[in-house]
């Protein structure tokens, strides 16, 4: 699952690299789209241009592939708003961030997606993220919005690899786990979970597609070699904040402007030569 950029030109949505984007993710073998995550500069769309990219979004999927709208807020008030939205637009299911800097309790937090899945019948995700939102849902939380019909997965970028068989075993195999860190998918699937909303398929979504093929078919030699082809690549989707390496990525693809908005500085020559060099490494670009 590609958790999309969001392409800009002239300070707006590129809506047309945007659908086309898209559609390349679906030729390479990308299975569900996730726009207006983290990697989508949620943070910096307005309200309208969040509701249009989802729009667009789905518009281009055209039914052939799953779309998780980002859908999350700090306020519960918004982040319904956008799920009803979402839900309207005809996404197949929502994702949803723990609130970053109010910094609820746990018991916040169940409140918070009880709240949001109690008005409006679609399959949400939560996404837990400390690293962004400072708050971590325990797996105990979890385990209680996981008895809410509607409440279906995870998105786990907390990088901690008891968590998926902690998971499992409070929740069941039913409970959708996905990862929300490349670098540690492998190991991550193997301790139970179920898949990847991935950064670094905004670049390489044949070989992540592959990845997860091999996985699922057993075949370890193939999943062994990308595994470990794709791991520089990784490292360098991250080596400046989130999106601006992805994005400077898919612009060496030809497929959008490498414009991020502020706060969110331009990348840096280091940066540029690092990203350069490891889709170099993968084959992605001579």
């Amino acid at each position: 699952m590609t958790a999309l950029v969001t392409p800009f030109r002239d300070g707006k949505v590129d809506e047309e690299a945007f659908q086309a984007f898209a559609e390349w993710q679906i030729e390479q073998g990308t299975d569900v789209l996730v726009p207006v995550g983290t990697t989508g500069e949620s943070p910096t769309l307005s309200h309208e241009e969040h509701k249009r990219v989802v729009e667009l979004c789905i518009e281009a999927a055209a039914g052939r592939v799953p779309v998780i709208a980002g859908a999350g807020s700090n306020s519960t008030d918004e982040a319904i708003e956008f799920t009803r939205h979402a839900k309207e637009a005809g996404a197949d299911a929502a994702l949803s961030v723990c609130p970053y800097y109010n910094k609820p309790s746990q018991e916040g937090m169940y409140l918070h997606f009880k709240a949001i899945a109690e008005a409006v019948d679609i399959p949400i995700v939560i996404y837990n993220i400390p690293g962004r939102s400072i708050v971590d849902m325990s797996v105990e939380t979890m385990a209680r919005l996981s008895k809410i019909t509607n409440i279906v997965g995870v998105k786990d970028a907390t990088a901690d690899l008891a968590r998926p068989l902690a998971g499992r075993v409070a929740m069941g195999d039913d409970f959708c786990q996905l990862s929300g860190e490349d670098a540690t998918v492998a190991a991550f699937l193997a301790q139970g979970g179920h898949g990847c909303i991935s950064v670094t398929s905004n670049v390489a979504p044949k070989q992540c597609a592959d990845l997860h093929t091999a996985w699922q078919e057993g075949d370890m030699a193939t999943f062994t070699h990308l595994r470990d082809l794709l791991m520089p690549l990784h490292d360098a989707m991250f080596c400046e904040p989130n999106p601006t390496p992805a994005k400077y990525g898919v612009h060496l693809l030809g497929k959008c402007l490498p414009d991020a908005r502020l706060p969110v500085a331009p990348i840096t020559e280091a940066g540029q030569a690092q990203m350069r060099d490891a889709m170099v490494h993968v084959g992605l670009i001579n």
